[in-house]
């Protein structure tokens, strides 16, 4: 036989019952449906209680919208004549009662326990009612008659082997197909009506299921059933097709609401399996929960992460429980003594400190509770004052697969840390199937996706990316990240999710993502205002997971953001090379910040665009090789400039090509300096493990200093000054058979950058257009220095150095 209970959403309409009925119909054979309060109702009896009990005469429409709802469902219902008629005769005496009950909570002002228990009765009474009237021959039982309970501390507890008893003799006197009201009891002593509490429908269906040795019971809901994870919070939550008893207790007793908690221990005890179902999607499978712990396993080492939100954290300190028997008994006998219910301790090794995980509601009572329990020990000082945080929340990651396996503690907390989420406090039951832990929480929707991601909860692993600059390297990354989002997502389970796009004037920040077909016009029409301050604050507001911020502008104040990024877990990737070429103290704190909170500062296109020229420089070092000597050409403009001149094309011209090209920046004249040369060598230089500043590097300048002053349009103006001098110069090294290049050098302890010409045999010799080359001169590689050599401009191979940067965060392979 079977159990099937059905929620206040499954009924809470005409078209919802009727469904049920459908639902119902298909189950052959011996059958106890369980029923709720129409969906809301609960709620509104308890607030129109209130308003009686206050005095307020507000309280009489509420209890109209009540009334009115049971009284619309019948008609809609369209019942026969005869038992629409007798059925209305029924509900009315019960809305007569109630009717009468609140007029007199109204006049006396005064809402007792008892009363209120038969207030929140008549939910269950009415919806069972006209649900019996659309089932065909079905018997009706009365939980009042049969679920009897204990009370203490206003608190209702069932006598199960009494009920027991009475369920089973109430059957055997039925034909078989029975419907009874969920959530009703009665004091086995008294007889007066009280309740199971909330969600006490679903324990009504386990003791019925317990007493009459059901083969399962179904909780019939409007959910898939038990998910991985919150799925308001993450949208990669997916439901869990198996739980254990004891991975469903866990999950529940911290806050997965799809079950009353208590609901398993009936059933459990006797092995009686449970399904969750959705009313409105009959067809799909739900979860199922058993002892049964062979079933095939997901990759995923724990089941399902569940949360409490409101949550505050007691903790108890002093020397004076150091080795003292029986503190920890008077702590919890008080709190027990007060009906508070404790769901996370954790306790010191010393025993010095004892912390409690209690609802907010719960928290000003709990402290009045201990230091009252203490008052002595408090006066004397060996106790202290009882330390109350709250705005916190509980996570707690559940699965039966994490007994017996290492790292799993481990892995959690690296999680963590690396969202720069503390944690407060933390417990790990023997049994190894729950780590509960406290947070702040406004860290809770961090923390749950970076855990699910982490733990391959996800179908992908993501990384969300904030992306500024969308000049040419700008959209062509953005380009470039579209057309390999699917191939990402599909070969290595990776989800690149831009959720933030900005520029110098808008920006589009949402964290389900942007859809990068249209971003430009989504940027333009949905933008707001920005500026460097807008966008550090609404990027770190999202406090999002797993976040990269992705620098493609030449802005000094956006690379002033990096320090705040970096402090915030947030990984930045640039090729933006003011940062790294700034002061030396600046540098090293990017770096140190991004080491000590195990995230990544990634810049391998501040020089040579796409080359692997600091990743390899890294590899060297951290292999236990030493740089020596550091000879680049690392000017794709100057090197385009210099292979481009010829006697047809002047200097001047080469330079407006270049920049037409995409080579240069915006200002040429930062290439032309050197100084552009100059941040990139002292990079390489730092990167090799020298303090340097650019002040330390010699430039030798081979445009006079009067091209660089006054404006631009000026420069434009006047360069072609230099033509023939270039001109005259470059015959001059052809007939020679030398070239020009741009060097920048490293040795013994100086730095330097500057035209050098250069002759056959020499390495940059042959470097073509734009390219760049580097020549790394090591312990190792002494008497043939290592070469890397290959473009080192250009909006696209920067772009996919940038591109290449974001894939190495997720270690992808």
């Amino acid at each position: 036989m079977k159990v099937m209970k059905f929620g206040g959403s499954s009924i809470g309409s005409a078209q919802n019952i009727l469904n049920v009925k459908n639902i119902i119909a298909a189950e052959k054979g011996a059958l106890v449906v369980v029923i709720s309060a129409f969906g809301g109702i609960t709620d509104k009896l308890l607030e129109t209680s209130r308003l009686s009990a206050n005095g307020s005469i507000d309280y009489a429409a509420l209890f109209a919208e009540i009334t009115d709802t049971h009284i619309t469902i019948i008609r809609e219902l369209r019942l026969e004549k005869a038992k629409e008629e007798e059925l209305f005769m029924k509900i009315n005496v019960l809305i007569d009662e109630l009717s009468n009950i609140f007029k007199g909570v109204y006049l006396i002002n005064d809402l007792s326990l008892r009363t209120a228990d038969k207030i929140a009765s008549y939910g269950e009474r009415m919806s069972t009612l006209i649900v019996s009237y659309v089932l065909d021959n079905f018997d009706s039982l009365d939980a009042i008659q049969l679920i009897k309970t204990n009370s203490a501390f206003g608190k209702h507890t069932p006598d199960i082997e009494l009920s027991s008893s009475l369920i089973k003799n109430a059957y055997a006197a039925s034909s078989g197909r029975v419907i009874v009201s969920g959530f009703i009891s009665a004091c086995k002593t008294q007889g007066e009506i009280t309740n199971l509490g909330r969600g006490g429908s679903d324990y009504t269906a386990a003791i019925f299921a317990s007493a009459l040795d059901a083969d399962v019971l179904e909780i019939w809901t409007d959910v898939d059933g038990f998910m991985s994870a919150d799925p308001k919070v993450i949208s990669g939550a997916y439901v869990i097709e198996h739980l254990t008893f004891t991975e469903a207790t866990e999950l529940c007793n911290f806050g997965a609401k799809v079950i009353y908690p208590p609901t398993i221990f009936p059933v459990y005890h006797k092995n009686i399996p449970i399904r969750i179902k959705n009313t409105f999607r009959p067809e799909l499978p739900g979860t199922f929960i058993s002892n049964d712990t062979n079933y095939p396993k997901k990759k995923a080492l724990i089941k399902g992460i569940s949360s409490i939100e409101d949550s505050c954290l007691l903790t108890i300190q002093g020397l004076g429980m150091v080795g003292i028997i029986g503190v920890n008994y008077r702590i919890f006998k008080a709190l027990a003594d007060n009906g508070i219910s404790v769901f996370l301790v954790s306790q010191a090794s010393s025993e010095n400190s004892t912390s409690i995980g209690v609802r907010s509601v719960d928290a000003p009572l709990a402290v009045e509770v201990i230091e009252h329990e203490f008052q002595n020990e408090i006066l004397l000082g060996s106790i202290n004052r009882v330390q109350l945080e709250q705005e916190l929340a509980t996570v707690a990651i559940v699965g039966e697969n994490m007994k017996y396996t290492p790292g799993i503690a481990g892995k959690l907390f690296e999680t963590l840390g690396k969202s720069g989420i503390s944690v407060v406090a933390c417990a790990q039951g023997a049994s190894e199937v729950n780590i509960s832990f406290v947070i702040k929480n406004k860290y809770l929707r961090k923390a749950l996706n970076s855990i699910h991601d982490s733990f391959f909860l996800s179908e992908f692993k993501a990384l969300n990316l904030f992306i500024v600059g969308t000049g040419i390297i700008g959209k062509n990354l953005i380009q470039q990240i579209r057309m390999q989002q699917p191939k990402l997502q599909e070969q290595y389970s990776l989800k690149l999710n831009v959720v933030g796009i900005s520029n110098s004037r808008k920006a589009l920040i949402t964290r389900d993502g942007i859809d990068l077909d249209n971003y430009d016009e989504l940027l333009d029409k949905k933008g707001i205002a920005s500026s460097p301050s807008i966008l550090q604050d609404k990027i770190l507001d999202m406090n999002i997971f797993n976040a990269v911020f992705v620098d493609c502008t030449a802005s000094e104040p956006i690379a002033a953001l990096y320090e705040k990024m970096l402090a915030n877990n947030i990984s930045v990737v640039t090729a933006n090379k003011i940062a790294a070429s700034s002061a030396y103290s600046s540098y090293l704190k990017l770096k140190n910040t991004a080491r000590e909170r195990n995230i990544k500062f990634l810049f391998e296109t501040n020089v040579g665009a796409g080359l692997p020229i600091i990743n390899t420089m890294n590899s060297l070092i951290n292999s236990g090789d030493k740089i020596i000597k550091i000879e680049a050409v690392l000017s794709g403009t100057l090197n385009f400039i210099f292979n481009t001149m010829n006697d047809r094309i002047p200097f001047s011209e080469t330079i407006k090509m270049a920049k037409d090209a995409g080579f240069a920046e915006p200002d040429p004249r930062v290439d032309l300096s050197g100084t552009d040369v100059v941040r990139k060598l002292v990079i390489l230089t730092r990167e090799a493990g020298y303090e340097v500043e650019q002040k330390d590097v010699n430039v030798n300048l081979f445009i006079p200093q009067k091209y660089f002053d006054g404006s631009l349009d000026e420069f434009w103006n006047n360069i072609n000054q230099m033509d023939e001098q270039f001109e005259q110069r470059r015959k001059k090294l052809e007939s020679e058979g030398k070239r020009l290049r741009f060097v920048a050098k490293y040795e013994d302890g100086a730095c330097q950058v500057g035209l050098q010409e250069v002759d056959l045999s020499h390495p940059f010799y042959e470097l073509e257009g734009s390219n760049n080359i580097i020549q790394i001169t090591t312990e190792r590689y002494n008497e043939y220095p290592m070469i890397i050599k290959g473009y080192g401009a250009g909006a696209s191979v920067t772009a996919a150095g940038v591109f290449s940067d974001i894939i190495s965060i997720a270690n992808v392979r």
